[in-house]
């Protein structure tokens, strides 16, 4: 259930944002960013759909998996295929809202098992302003 728990609490909010671009007139041909015209629409060049793939694999990677059963594994590596599947035909938007939610997501693991804080990011970035200053 730990496992499955995650998804099924951010199913509302897909099928929701689904139904949105979906029935919006005022997104209908809404311009946002390069050759992305309409966020209603599937990626007309499926870009999005495979850096989800790449995304979700790289999210399996650095989630720990205390399970050592075989057919498990393998379902889970089936698993982003089938996403990126699923999502080659769905509006670019939620695509694009998925994509960064998982690579946040993979963020926020790696960042986890390194130790690594943002505040830490931050003193550091900080404290690189203040001897390019003094030089």
């Amino acid at each position: 259930m730990g496992g499955c728990l995650p998804m099924v609490m951010q199913m509302p909010i897909y099928i929701a944002l689904y139904k949105v671009l979906y029935n919006a007139i005022e997104l209908y041909h809404a311009p946002f960013f390069g050759f992305y015209k309409d966020l209603s629409a599937p990626d007309p060049y499926f870009i999005f759909p495979v850096l989800l793939g790449i995304a979700m694999l790289l999210q399996q990677r650095f989630t720990p998996n205390p399970s050592a059963d075989p057919t498990q594994k393998q379902m889970m590596m089936i698993m982003p295929i089938m996403f990126t599947g699923f999502m080659l035909f769905l509006p670019v938007g939620l695509v694009l809202y998925i994509f960064i939610n998982t690579g946040m997501s993979v963020l926020q693991q790696w960042m986890y098992q390194r130790d690594i804080r943002w505040r830490d990011i931050l003193e550091k970035k900080n404290r690189n302003l203040l001897f390019d200053e003094r030089s």
